[in-house]
């Protein structure tokens, strides 16, 4: 009797419009079709997702989670700890599925879910934040980045990335200015900064190409976005001139740069976001990318054009 694969399938089934309910017999279906034992977990809380993966996927052949940014975030963060590497799927059924976007996942749920089985691992960089944290696709600071985690999740599933905008807009009388210092290898910058972002992704909120278009998912690299505070309404309209501006063209108010490591240092509490959920409130941040750390299961192709090398 051939031995079945044991899959660990974690479920957030608030996540998106619910739409995992309507086809999860077909996919517990496909998978048994496939040769796997399923073990089924379905989160209720924050951290759910995190614990079910410490708890159960030592064990496991395959993890396949469903969920939105922040479920992927708590099954990698797990993953990371876990003592032998474990390969994983990924069905997208969030609001915005930005990390989904860069990998070019399938967007219907059954062809998602199909690719978390039979898709070609490839792997990709994730993101340790102070040492203690980790991160799939952003870390991030300032206006807007509390959008993501303050919007109800009803209004996240009616609207999609559009509520992003949506509450952003509202939060545009009050930005918050913050004196920080910013070192990088590349980079030491000190000022007052609207913004910040660290990211390895095509989109985020579901907005393409805020840092640059040229993005590869397992280079050791992050792409870095600061915004200086603007003085003058002059100066805002610099920024929307510099947010325009290729990586190599340089503006006084908006920064661009590829780094493998940041070290933020802040001279008051600063409230950052972590792949679109709340990532506590720092004075010193450290930022390190680790290369090619998980396996994640992609389209098959000989290279996609997010980077990552599938295996043949």
């Amino acid at each position: 009797m051939v031995k079945k694969k044991q899959m660990l399938l974690i479920i957030n089934p608030r996540s998106g419009r619910e739409k995992i309910r309507l086809k999860l017999l077909d996919i517990l279906d496909a998978y048994t079709g496939a040769g796997y034992q399923i073990q089924v977990y379905v989160t209720q809380k924050a951290l759910d997702a995190r614990d079910a993966v410490l708890k159960y996927g030592s064990r496991k052949d395959l993890i396949v989670c469903s969920g939105g940014d922040g479920t992927l975030n708590e099954v990698i963060s797990g993953m990371m700890e876990l003592k032998k590497p474990v390969r994983l799927g990924y069905i997208p059924a969030g609001s915005t599925n930005d990390f989904a976007s860069s990998l070019k996942l399938p967007k219907q749920m059954m062809p998602a879910a199909l690719n978390a089985v039979n898709g070609v691992p490839g792997a990709i960089d994730i993101g340790r934040f102070c040492k203690d944290r980790y991160f799939v696709y952003v870390a991030g600071f300032g206006a807007f980045t509390e959008v993501s985690y303050l919007t109800p999740q009803d209004k996240k599933n009616l609207l999609g990335h559009q509520a992003y905008v949506l509450e952003g807009v509202k939060s545009l009388a009050s930005i918050k200015s913050y004196p920080m210092k910013i070192t990088s290898p590349e980079e030491t910058l000190e000022g007052e900064f609207i913004y910040g972002m660290v990211t390895n992704t095509v989109s985020v909120g579901g907005f393409k190409g805020l840092v640059t278009q040229d993005v590869a998912l397992n280079d050791g690299l992050f792409e870095v976005l600061l915004i200086r505070t603007p003085k003058t309404p002059l100066e805002l309209s610099g920024i929307v001139t510099g947010l325009l501006m290729r990586e190599e063209e340089k503006s006084e108010l908006v920064y661009k740069f590829k780094t493998k490591s940041l070290h933020i240092q802040a001279y008051e509490p600063v409230d950052w976001v972590l792949d679109g959920e709340f990532g506590g409130t720092r004075t010193e941040v450290s930022i390190e990318n680790l290369q090619q750390q998980i396996e994640i299961l992609c389209p098959p192709s000989s290279k996609s054009r997010n980077g990552v090398q599938n295996e043949k």
